[in-house]
């Protein structure tokens, strides 16, 4: 049965930010990932999840000027130094939250050559990837489908799967999003199986409207069965936009017995 993580960013939006870990466990979650918490202290962070049970499953290290369309920068040349402080700022987190995994978003790299673009993304992603794993952390990657994102600079499982290769899977790892992959690449179940040693962490939403499982046309039973078989062992983020209430919409865990 897939370890479920309610996604914090997209779930449980009826209440303020520190209030959704509560809303959470109520409904009967385990763990929690969420997109950024540098708003908030690491230790307020920290004292929801002990409050209530829960484990701190994955976040997102700062992702530039996100409300002016920024979507990380480690791809971005010229940032270096503002990534690096981004990535010790992530660790210091990570470690008061005691979350293993941090993903480093590539970015949307605008007039830049794409060779460009791949040496830095590869020299900050090796750097990052260094610092965290001598604090225990990995470092994930997420391909992103370019109808949602056009123009970031991972889109292909095939992609993530060569970088993290390069780099070393000891130390960086890829995130794998159902629904990023059904919409860039189709065939879910057989890329998972292909990429799964490169797999940490796992995360799920319907297409096309990014809903809760049933509401698209993923078949969630088969995709659910796989997940099983193949003895993935992470996390699952249910990064979805709940169609209507949060609680409401998670009787899908009923009827695909997760």
């Amino acid at each position: 049965m897939p370890r479920l993580a309610a996604n914090l960013s997209m779930m449980f939006n009826e209440v303020p930010f520190l209030d959704r870990f509560a809303a959470a466990r109520q409904a009967g979650f385990d763990a929690v990932e969420f997109l950024f918490p540098y708003e908030f202290p690491a230790e307020d962070v920290k004292r929801r999840l002990d409050d209530n049970g829960l484990t701190q499953a994955l976040f997102n290290m700062p992702p530039g000027n996100w409300n002016g369309g920024e979507r990380g920068i480690a791809s971005l040349p010229g940032r270096h130094a503002e990534f690096r402080e981004g990535v010790k700022q992530a660790l210091e987190y990570a470690g008061v939250l005691g979350c293993k995994l941090v993903h480093a978003m590539a970015g949307i790299p605008i007039n830049v050559h794409p060779v460009t673009a791949a040496a830095t993304y590869a020299e900050n992603l090796a750097w990052a990837a260094e610092q965290a794993v001598a604090q225990g952390v990995k470092v994930v990657i997420e391909p992103i489908n370019q109808r949602d994102m056009p123009g970031f600079h991972l889109a292909t499982q095939a992609q993530g799967a060569a970088i993290v290769e390069a780099i070393g899977r000891d130390r960086l790892g890829l995130q794998f999003d159902v629904y990023h992959v059904q919409i860039a690449e189709g065939d879910i179940t057989k890329r998972m199986e292909q990429f799964l040693p490169l797999i940490a962490h796992m995360q799920i939403a319907d297409v096309p409207a990014r809903n809760e499982p049933g509401t698209g046309e993923i078949g969630w039973p088969f995709v659910f069965r796989r997940m099983d078989e193949l003895g993935y062992q992470g996390f699952v983020g249910c990064e979805y936009r709940p169609k209507g209430d949060t609680v409401a919409g998670l009787d899908w865990r009923a009827t695909y017995g997760v």
